[in-house]
């Protein structure tokens, strides 16, 4: 494996356990502490900058591993394509300017208190998002040495972060949450499995 690939790996998981520490309650009260209550209007999109910083590696020179050839190519990217409207929508039913961080930028008081989501993409799966971003990456149809490190470190953090995520999520909205982690699977439609 070249050097790109471990640096892919670093990247990545630094990506994971940032973003991990970053989106915790804790760290949130952290910051709030230092900065202030102002500090949540700003500390989504740093976290989403953050993210993007750490994964920048994959942008260096790479080997290719393999290439799915056509017409097997044109049903990944059909698959790739309906895995980014499911985002697309994902984002739309959570506030995307609210996801990426910049609505809470731009407001001048954060007095909106985070809501429960649990219509639309969310009442088959308790993160859309993650299971989207799971097919798309997993159908890649060029495969190389920087894209494969990225690959198996977002797989992984794609399955281990839900996780996390739902205890945060416990936290934020107690019964309400319990009950919808009752009902609606984390990742996969129809597939529930048991929880804590």
């Amino acid at each position: 494996m070249t050097i790109s690939f471990w640096l892919t790996l670093l990247a990545v998981l630094a990506y994971g356990l940032l973003h991990t520490l970053l989106a915790s309650l804790k760290i949130k009260a952290e910051v709030q502490s230092w900065f202030g209550s102002k500090s949540d209007q700003w500390i989504r999109l740093a976290n989403n900058f953050i993210a993007v910083i750490t994964l920048l590696p994959i942008l260096l020179i790479d080997k290719e591993l393999y290439r799915i050839p056509c017409p097997w190519f044109i049903a990944t990217l059909t698959f790739q394509a309906m895995a980014v409207i499911v985002v697309i929508i994902g984002l739309k039913q959570t506030a995307m300017t609210s996801f990426i961080g910049l609505r809470q930028l731009f407001l001048l008081e954060v007095s909106i208190p985070p809501r429960l989501v649990t219509r639309g993409l969310f009442c088959y799966v308790r993160n859309p998002l993650y299971a989207a971003g799971l097919v798309f990456i997993r159908l890649l149809h060029i495969m190389t040495c920087n894209l494969l490190a990225l690959n198996l470190e977002l797989t992984a953090y794609i399955l281990v972060g839900p996780y996390f995520e739902d205890r945060k999520l416990v936290s934020e909205f107690g019964e309400a949450y319990a009950e919808n982690r009752c009902h609606t699977p984390i990742l996969i439609p129809g597939l529930r499995l048991p929880h804590r």
